[in-house]
């Protein structure tokens, strides 16, 4: 099941292929417009637990998209827009589902678990969350709300789980959203083409990291 689609050789042509496939069915056919003084990018789950090759949930091409997400890191940063990390915890009280789905849950006392520290920004917001969804029981709406912002980037992994759940939620919401393309994966090409095809029909344009990018410099 798992395979390594995006490589460092060949993640932006592979990410390219993607959007041209998704865009002819992409809806609205105008994009949506990027508004930086109202945008936050969310680093979702860039735990060690899905980066060290170790771990049995290792995401094979997750290297690929590391440089891509520091660069929106850096650039947000720079350009004043927030910038929120998402970090997967559970214990067998807020669990749920997840254990019964997985066999298994990112417990905080597993090494594991940490945000990836090429990735990590000391003192930024971190929001712990027990399920896929980004919004459920976390302060992350409330956040947003306090921030005065209406647009979400969206960035991690993985594409079809948590990030894709995320935008979901927060489309219902009345959030904008934008999950670049190459900022994100999954175990192979088929989810992640997948999740892409769907949310683009009716959540969140198909987007490469460096349109964003030239959006926010701009």
């Amino acid at each position: 099941m798992k395979e390594q689609y995006f490589n460092p050789n060949n993640i932006l042509e592979k990410a390219s292929e993607i959007k041209n496939i998704v865009q002819k069915n992409s809806y609205p056919k105008k994009s949506l417009s990027f508004d930086k003084d109202n945008a936050v990018l969310l680093v979702t789950d860039m735990q060690n637990y899905f980066i060290e090759p170790e771990s049995h949930a290792y995401i094979p091409s997750v290297k690929a998209i590391i440089p891509n997400i520091k660069l929106l890191i850096s650039t947000s940063i720079k350009f004043n827009i927030p910038v929120i990390f998402t970090q997967h915890i559970n214990n067998k009280q807020n669990a749920g589902m997840m254990s019964f789905w997985w066999n298994d849950i990112i417990t905080e006392s597993n090494p594991l678990s940490k945000i990836n520290r090429e990735i990590y920004i000391n003192n930024s917001l971190l929001i712990k969350k027990s399920q896929y969804d980004s919004f459920h029981k976390t302060e992350l709406e409330q956040t947003l709300i306090q921030l005065n912002k209406t647009q979400l980037i969206i960035c991690g992994v993985m594409t079809n789980l948590c990030c894709e759940t995320t935008v979901r939620t927060a489309f219902t919401k009345g959030f904008k959203t934008f999950l670049p393309i190459d900022a994100t994966a999954t175990y192979n090409y088929d989810f992640h083409l997948s999740t892409i095809r769907n949310l683009a029909f009716g959540f969140s344009p198909p987007i490469l990291s460096n349109e964003l990018i030239n959006l926010i410099i701009i």
